[in-house]
């Protein structure tokens, strides 16, 4: 895990030196989590926000230094608000770049308000209410499919709607599928949002999938735990920072990560020019970067125009055989535009 260092503290006596740090909040969230590994200490001061897009809007303005959004999901794929805010289609993030990277190990919580004592006549013989959504049915003869990794620790029977972010719900599709088919599925701004909205409802109906330390945070209860579709959920984050404010690499150690290192690069190619795109990817492959990603969104030039990101191994700042400017020579000639997006150490490998 890399933290940053580049940022001194150091002031007079008495003044506070901290720099600030823009992240999705509030506090207790994924995000905050993955920021606090990123920026350990007490030389930082974690500003949280409500939407990717005001973290954007404060690096870019020099509000803060740096910002922590997330990335992509090892089960459910890109997060689309944060590729819209790199692909900067308004020309509003000009100078923001990535700088540095944070995994971070995802376990997601069923988080609530707890039932009532039920009669112990009517349990499956465990002490916990069987749902009803998992009683078979002729339309859904085996309702335990996909088989969820975790059970219900209590009976679920008085939870009628459930708040999340989009991506929690879909790295907990199989357990929502099982225990709380035909509940309302609310979709709100972060995870720790959803536990605060759960526990403001006084009617004890309301749950969320967050976790554990929102609902430590919110004074909930634990319904089930782990719920996540898979046991290797991990959700990568980016670090932000101005790109004219910061090292050149990023600011992240160079010897620690010689010969390690990632770049990300957006570029557009003729629409109707065959093979524009495969000429772009072969120079990747003549110079020998391995690609790590690729990921696309439309370009809003026109329609069915496309914006690609790729990212590579490799960086901008340590390039002694000149591949990654080879590279960047055919984005020239090839790309009808083209952005770098930045070059960080590489912190999996794989």
């Amino acid at each position: 895990m890399t933290e940053i260092t580049t940022m001194t503290t150091e002031g007079q006596p008495g003044e506070d030196v901290r720099k600030q740090v823009a992240f999705l909040g509030p506090f207790s969230s994924y995000s905050h989590q993955a920021t606090k590994m990123a920026f350990p200490g007490q030389g930082w001061e974690l500003i949280p926000t409500e939407t990717i897009k005001e973290v954007f809007d404060a690096v870019q303005s020099g509000r803060t230094p740096f910002g922590v959004v997330p990335f992509e999901n090892s089960t459910h794929g890109t997060v689309t608000f944060t590729l819209d805010g790199l692909a900067d289609r308004t020309s509003a993030y000009a100078d923001v770049a990535v700088c540095a990277e944070v995994y971070l190990d995802v376990h997601h919580f069923l988080l609530g308000h707890l039932p009532p004592p039920e009669p112990t006549s009517t349990t499956n013989g465990t002490g916990i209410q069987s749902p009803g959504t998992s009683t078979p049915t002729a339309a859904n003869p085996d309702p335990l499919r996909p088989h969820p990794r975790a059970r219900p620790l209590v009976s679920l029977k008085h939870i009628t709607r459930v708040y999340s972010h989009p991506q929690a719900f879909g790295q907990t599709a199989a357990f929502l599928a099982t225990y709380l088919r035909g509940v309302d599925i609310v979709d709100v701004s972060s995870t720790s949002r959803a536990a605060a909205m759960a526990a403001a409802d006084a009617s004890g109906t309301s749950a969320a999938i967050a976790g554990e330390i929102a609902g430590e945070a919110n004074g909930l209860g634990v319904l089930a735990r782990c719920i996540e579709d898979r046991e290797d959920n991990v959700t990568r984050f980016f670090v932000i920072r101005r790109e004219d404010d910061g090292e050149k690499g990023g600011g992240q150690g160079g010897e620690e990560y010689a010969g390690r290192y990632k770049s990300l690069v957006s570029f557009t190619v003729p629409h109707r020019t065959p093979g524009a795109l495969a000429d772009v990817l072969d120079a990747f492959r003549r110079a020998e970067l391995n690609l790590t990603s690729i990921n696309s969104l439309p370009s809003l030039d026109a329609p069915f125009q496309y914006l690609f990101f790729v990212e590579f191994e490799g960086s901008r700042f340590h390039d002694p055989e000149g591949r990654v400017r080879g590279v960047f020579e055919v984005l020239e000639k090839v790309a009808q535009r083209w952005r770098w997006l930045g070059s960080w150490g590489n912190q999996r490998r794989g």
